[in-house]
């Protein structure tokens, strides 16, 4: 019976709670909702769609959500001090698409940082930036400090002139020099564009860097990284009314028809916890991430940026050839519970993206769940006991037993629970 494979898929979805229930998580990309947030996806507002904007829609039903739309939009912009605000992509990229869609066209140039130094790979040839059919131009990068070289990116941007400067990463360690490049980029009349993905939750808390501030006219990002929130993305803008109505073309009808309206009163209540708690929240992300990384660095580990300080966001990227390589390393790490990814490094442009030099680890999920710099000590005790042969899942087990509650948001509620439907 058909309804058999249903309660399979339920089990092995209880299996997955339970795996996580008893691991470390540490993927940079990943966090946990706050009760709230998460009983807004639950509501009937997920089995509904709205087109369009708020009271100019093309569906009925709509006034009680577009209420929340204004809301939460409203609520971002307070969050960020920004004049404008999308709530409607449904991810990271999907509003990198928008964008890309509102401020270029097939054959302009655009510059972004390369992969191997840890851009995203919609700004690569074969994501959404070759899909447009543009001509991407990579920032010049200083490899030991993990940041780009202004002085020869500066140069580029002048001798390339491209229509978009987009700042953007995937392991963004350290602060993109938006002000520092700023002359550049008007001398050549480039719209600066800033994807904070990764960074958007340090940005709302004050504590990474001010891109409207400093010169960009948009940032794009996902909301479920350093921005606790549900799986869906954002558009924040500071520029001329003319830009923001391509934005808003943009996202639709340009790359969305209906926008996940569980999930944009979702993100409206995430964005209301990290306006009460969200100062806190980002600084002890750093804190943590700062420990970890000088723990793994006194272990022996080759942790990239040593020379900067190795980050100054949620995350650490390790050079880990000498241990067995990014593949071995990540499985080998999984099968103790302990859970980050592979990632590639600078110099791995020519290696396989499937095996590279690096791993890379987030701290914002376990800042969430309340653990700070002694746990992160611990924490690199385990990944190198693990890497040595040693079986730590019962340690693993034993630490996050003690952490299995969300922190830096409105309710007591562990990270875990699900609904019991039987």
């Amino acid at each position: 019976m058909a309804i058999e494979d249903a309660l399979w898929i339920r089990q092995k979805a209880m299996e997955h709670q339970k795996w996580f229930e008893e691991s470390i998580p540490l993927i940079a990309s990943e966090n946990v909702m706050s009760p709230l947030a998460k009983e807004m996806i639950i509501t009937d507002l997920n089995n509904r769609y709205a087109e369009g904007l708020p009271h100019h829609r093309y569906y009925q039903g709509n006034k009680i959500y577009d209420e929340i739309e204004i809301k939460t939009e409203e609520l971002i912009k307070e969050l960020f001090n920004s004049p404008q605000a999308d709530v409607r992509p449904i991810s990271g990229t999907n509003a990198n698409q928008a964008v890309i869609f509102a401020f270029t066209s097939p054959g302009d140039k655009i510059m972004a940082p390369s992969l191997d130094s840890g851009a995203h790979i919609s700004s690569a040839e074969f994501g959404a930036v070759g899909f447009r059919g543009l001509k991407p131009v990579n920032m010049e990068f200083n490899t030991e400090l993990m940041e780009i070289d202004v002085d020869k990116t500066k140069k580029k941007i002048l001798e390339e002139k491209p229509k978009v400067c987009l700042f953007g990463f995937s392991v963004f360690l350290f602060p993109a020099p938006i002000k520092e490049l700023k002359d550049a980029m008007d001398e050549v009349s480039c719209r600066v564009w800033y994807d904070g993905a990764h960074v958007l939750g340090l940005i709302a808390g004050k504590r990474f860097q001010d891109p409207l501030r400093e010169g960009a006219h948009v940032i794009t990002g996902s909301t479920h990284k350093t921005f606790p929130g549900p799986q869906h993305g954002v558009i924040i803008g500071n520029t001329s009314e003319e830009d923001w109505k391509l934005v808003r073309r943009g996202v639709f009808p340009g790359v969305l028809s209906n926008h996940h309206l569980g999930n944009v009163a979702a993100l409206g209540v995430t964005a209301a916890e990290m306006l009460e708690f969200g100062e806190a929240y980002a600084e002890n992300i750093i804190q943590n991430a700062q420990k970890l990384a000088q723990s793994l660095h006194e272990l022996g580990f080759k942790v990239l940026a040593e020379k900067n300080g190795f980050t100054r966001s949620h995350t650490i990227l390790v050079n880990v050839v000498d241990k067995g390589g990014g593949k071995y390393v990540a499985e080998k790490l999984e099968a103790n519970n302990i859970i980050l990814n592979k990632n590639m490094i600078p110099g791995d442009s020519n290696k396989r993206s499937q095996d590279p030099s690096g791993i890379r680890i987030g701290t914002q999920e376990v800042t969430r769940l309340g653990m700070g710099k002694s746990e992160m000590s611990y924490i690199a005790e385990l990944i190198n006991n693990a890497l040595k042969g040693k079986d730590v899942r019962e340690e693993v087990k034993e630490l996050k037993s003690q952490f299995s509650k969300i922190k830096y948001c409105y309710g007591d509620h562990k990270a875990y629970e699900y609904i019991k439907l039987f």
